[in-house]
């Protein structure tokens, strides 16, 4: 496992537990799935109560609606810290996490015949 480190607003390197608080779960309001899709909710920059981590994030958000687990990529942070800052971002109303889709069985989503032209094509490449 390597040893993660954040840069905070004053340029000081901190561990990602100290962005969270110590936190290692969001509120319990909010279910985030690897899948989950977070929506910016407001164009403006956000106040002053949200630090430069969730702002650092938000920023990533504004860009389109994007699943949890590309932004814990794309921030460079593990998906504990993620799932706890866009927690908060959501109760600010900064954000808005939806549900994966969850695919119905008998829809086109399984069709054997579509996965396995689908798998055909990747082999293509």
């Amino acid at each position: 496992m390597t040893d993660h480190w954040y840069e905070d607003e004053t340029g000081s390197m901190v561990r990602p537990y100290t962005v969270t608080r110590g936190r290692t779960r969001p509120s319990g309001r909010h279910t985030i799935d690897l899948m989950s899709r977070v929506t910016a909710l407001q164009a403006q920059p956000a106040g002053p109560e949200v630090d430069h981590a969730r702002v650092a994030l938000l920023d990533l958000v504004r860009r389109g609606p994007r699943p949890v687990v590309e932004l814990a990529a794309d921030a460079d942070l593990p998906l504990t810290v993620v799932r706890v800052l866009l927690g908060d971002l959501a109760e600010a109303g900064l954000v808005r996490i939806d549900e994966p889709r969850r695919v119905l069985p008998g829809g086109i989503e399984t069709d054997p015949d579509l996965l396995k032209e689908i798998v055909d094509r990747l082999r293509e490449l």
